[in-house]
């Protein structure tokens, strides 16, 4: 087992408790929809989740495949997946059978959980941001990643994801929420069109 493989069953686990609980908690309040108001709020935030804990299993792959092993680098990768795991806990609320007859409002919890869901997302990406910007300033390979678009894509995300965070005006903060997971969703369209572009993948030999 390579460094990388082992850092990765221990990051890659921890993450993945993070969909777990994303997709539990749609489970939960959909389970529950005769009493919840879905409403929009809340199903976008848990996309725009969704796709950033995708996007730290892609960053995953680009900062620690060549990584030796390393006792902070595990605290490291657990440190960044609890702040996740802590963010998609929250992003649905919990419905048990008590309280059957209380009637549930996914934009009422938005806008009461919307800082810590958002602090989390900014937090997690500041620490690989940081961790980034460290190896581009050591590595020449690191350096070569650094380009205008990644700079901007990175300023587009800090700036939506604090005024969806912090502003104190509603439609502020709805629209940066649509900006960020707009650009989260264009992230993803352009490497389908890579994917695409590159022929896509060979298929498996016969009798392999």
């Amino acid at each position: 087992m390579s460094a990388f493989e082992f850092f990765f069953s221990f990051y890659g686990l921890l993450l993945g408790l993070s969909v777990a609980e994303l997709v539990g908690g749609f489970a939960r309040v959909l389970h529950e929809r005769e009493r919840v108001r879905f409403g929009w709020l809340t199903p976008m935030l848990a996309a725009f989740v969704a796709l950033d804990v995708a996007t730290f299993w892609n960053q995953a792959w680009v900062i620690f495949r060549g990584a030796p092993f390393n006792h902070a680098l595990l605290i490291a990768g657990l440190i960044i997946a609890a702040v996740f795991y802590t963010a998609a806990s929250v992003t649905f609320p919990r419905v048990s059978a008590e309280g059957v007859h209380d009637r549930i409002d996914l934009d009422d919890h938005f806008w009461k959980h919307r800082r810590l869901v958002f602090g989390c997302i900014m937090t997690a990406n500041l620490i690989v941001g940081l961790m980034f910007m460290a190896l581009m300033s050591a590595d020449a390979g690191f350096a070569a990643l650094s380009t205008t678009r990644l700079w901007v894509g990175f300023g587009i995300f800090f700036f939506t994801t604090a005024t969806a965070a912090f502003a104190p005006w509603r439609p502020a903060v709805i629209g940066s929420l649509l900006i960020v997971l707009a650009y989260s969703l264009w992230t993803v369209a352009m490497s389908a069109i890579n994917l695409m572009t590159a022929g896509g993948w060979s298929p498996p030999m016969a009798g392999g």
